[in-house]
């Protein structure tokens, strides 16, 4: 995937109606802080169009980005924000929940994991909900620059283990500062892109 251009299109608030596109989606979910902006600004080649934040649980909107103009990039808020009063979450969780009820068009949902590490219980909320909408989970590890190279693995095999992830789980560490991991996005991106197919969606 080479990125052409890209805007923010769509902002949806907790009663906003969401938008009818008419091209693919791929929606980026995770909890707050784990790096979500940071790899949306990698993979569009932007440094700040998605806003990173100094204080977590900022992003209370779905943002559609469009790219290239043949797929979106959808933001979903960050949860498990300590600081969010339990009234908020509800309503994020709701949003969140009614996005990936309702989205015609969304095609993948990738699930951020600090891979540094355990994923929390909010994580596996996370994990469990996404596969009860009829989508396997795409992993991104991110903070991959944090750790040792001989870590890795041992991280990785914990992630899938805490969420008891399927066997074929694609599981993709990623670092923001160094770019690791980019590529592999692209290519799952590409190959969506080029079939048509519904990657991620279960049949039936």
């Amino acid at each position: 995937m080479v990125i052409k251009n890209v805007c923010l299109e769509t902002v949806c608030g907790i009663t906003s109606r969401l938008p009818e596109n008419q091209h693919p989606e791929v929606a980026f979910a995770g909890k707050s802080n784990v790096g979500k902006s940071s790899l949306i600004n990698a993979l569009m080649n932007r440094k700040a169009l998605a806003r990173t934040s100094a204080q977590p649980g900022k992003t209370q909107t779905i943002n559609f980005y469009h790219v290239n103009d043949e797929i979106y990039f959808v933001d979903l808020p960050g949860y498990g924000y300590a600081k969010t009063s339990e009234e908020t979450k509800a309503k994020w969780g709701k949003m969140i929940e009614n996005y990936l009820h309702k989205a015609k068009q969304l095609r993948a949902v990738f699930l951020l994991i600090d891979i540094r590490h355990e994923p929390s219980g909010n994580d596996r909320i996370m994990y469990d909900w996404i596969l009860q909408q009829g989508y396997d989970p795409i992993i991104i590890a991110t903070k991959l620059d944090k750790i040792n190279r001989s870590q890795v693995q041992k991280q990785i095999k914990l992630i899938k283990e805490t969420l008891k992830a399927k066997k074929d789980t694609v599981v993709i560490p990623f670092s923001s500062e160094t770019k690791q991991g980019r590529e592999e996005i692209y290519r799952i991106l590409d190959t969506f892109l080029e079939d048509g197919n519904a990657l991620g969606q279960e049949e039936g």
